[in-house]
């Protein structure tokens, strides 16, 4: 018997870096006058960069620009950020809350991050996939009544849903529903029954697909370490190829005559060693987020960037390599890159008439809500539903089968059928930010950038970096 021998690597050695600098947040309230500066300092590693993003979008912040630099194995970036009123961050509780997720260092002071919550009013939680509840995955055709006919069968075998995020893009589907017993409680953990529940599952979403249609059920129990909810959104459109129906806006000239789609551009920065990613956009929440989600997933790292926001419009840019250390040297990858980018860009863009709804939580709601939308022969666009305390709050984005408005009059017919309440908000532009209270932020935060003078990314973000490092200096932690 040959044996074989490998060198022992401790599982500590990957987090060394980290551990002995440890990263290091400023929240500085002094140096802009329109936002607060989250200056964040650390050790580099692969996905970073959306690790920050994330916390900052978990609280609903706005991101109205960004400058990063993370060369040399050492990361560096400033946020510029508002509340969802367009002001700054003045609350001691947040500030601290902030300081200690983006730097783990910090988490074992004595002021525990569940006090912090409490001061501040409101409970704070990344959106994972909890490991409390069984999870339900399905990528599939986009076509009227699926949500419907999902939640009626999972109602019908016993399962309660607890959260429920659905995105629809290009004509296809994802959807993450978490679910638990219905009868006892807790997650399901009997592989049989759940072997059963994603059958049946399997069924309903096979029906209405023709031989070789791309879909996907998985009903799994639960698992530590569970991805968030809206990456994991985005990594599922991805695996199912959305992105292969996005094409880019060509041409230079329409940013002149008014185009306001997605343009993605990929160059070559040859005497940096870096490829060149550009994306201009209508601006929206979490637009940064989600442009970090495609290039995280995709294995690049980016070691500069600047992002920025004018108007309705927003600039990104971007100098990455893969992850091995290579650029985009082939138009097919340069290609991909580009529709994945536009497709990350698009997918949380909703429309429709936006169906707001509070109510008091019971088993069987989402079946309900999604039954009434359908017998009305209307289409859901995007759907997030979640459960805090007793209570049932979520959004509904709906059309009609062509993806035209519907009446708002639906609202008083969905309120009688469901014993909901439900407010109907009616949609803003296709590519404008929401008519929600975020996007209302965004829109104020804009107005106020779009009096300050324009700038080239490229030049602006070397001029940047010489600066930024001074800035990190006086940095306490």
């Amino acid at each position: 018997m040959e044996i074989f021998y490998q060198p022992y690597i401790d599982p500590e050695f990957e987090s060394l870096m980290e551990r002995i600098y440890p990263p290091r947040v400023c929240i500085d309230n002094d140096a802009c006058e329109g936002c607060t500066l989250v200056k964040v300092d650390s050790a580099n590693k692969h996905g970073i960069l959306l690790e920050m993003v994330q916390v900052l979008t978990d609280l609903d912040l706005v991101i109205s620009k960004s400058y990063i630099s993370s060369d040399g194995g050492w990361f560096m970036d400033v946020f510029h950020v508002t509340d969802q009123a367009g002001n700054k961050l003045t609350d001691e509780n947040l500030i601290l809350y902030i300081q200690q997720a983006l730097c783990p260092s910090r988490r074992s002071e004595r002021t525990s991050s569940k006090e912090i919550q409490t001061r501040l009013g409101r409970e704070v939680r990344p959106r994972h996939v909890t490991a409390e509840h069984t999870v339900l995955e399905m990528t599939g055709t986009d076509r009227p009544g699926l949500m419907s006919e999902m939640s009626a069968v999972l109602l019908e075998l016993g399962c309660n849903v607890t959260s429920a995020v659905a995105w629809t893009h290009k004509s296809r589907a994802a959807c993450i529903i978490q679910v638990e017993d219905g009868f006892k409680g807790g997650p399901i953990t009997d592989p049989i029954r759940l072997a059963h529940v994603e059958e049946q599952l399997e069924n309903v979403v096979e029906a209405h697909h023709g031989n070789g249609e791309r879909r996907s059920v998985r009903l799994t129990a639960p698992v530590a370490g569970q991805t968030h909810t809206e990456r994991r959104l985005h990594q599922l459109m991805y695996a199912d190829r959305d992105y292969e129906r996005c094409h880019r806006c060509d041409g230079g000239d329409q940013h002149k005559k008014g185009c306001d789609g997605t343009h993605a551009t990929i160059e070559s920065c040859e005497e940096k060693g870096y490829s060149v990613v550009n994306v201009r956009s209508r601006d929206r929440p979490k637009l940064l987020f989600d442009t970090l989600c495609a290039l995280t997933d995709m294995e690049y790292e980016v070691f500069h960037a600047v992002v920025a926001s004018k108007g309705s419009m927003a600039d990104q840019e971007y100098f990455i390599r893969h992850k091995d250390g290579c650029t985009l040297d082939t138009q097919s990858e340069r290609h991909k890159l580009t529709q994945c980018l536009i497709a990350a860009v698009e997918r949380r863009v909703s429309h429709g008439l936006r169906l707001e709804i509070c109510t008091h939580n019971r088993m069987g709601l989402l079946t309900d809500m999604t039954r009434v939308l359908r017998e009305n022969g209307l289409s859901i666009s995007r759907v997030e539903l979640g459960i805090r305390g007793d209570r049932a709050i979520g959004s509904f984005y709906i059309t009609d089968p062509s993806g035209h408005d519907v009446n708002p009059n639906i609202i008083e017919v969905v309120k009688k059928e469901t014993g909901g309440s439900v407010l109907a908000i009616q949609r803003s532009p296709a590519w404008g930010p929401q008519a929600s209270s975020s996007s209302r932020t965004a829109q104020s935060t804009n107005k106020s950038i779009e009096d300050r003078p324009r700038f080239s990314l490229g030049s602006l973000l070397w001029s940047q970096l010489e600066r930024l490092s001074g800035n990190f200096g006086s940095i306490r932690s």
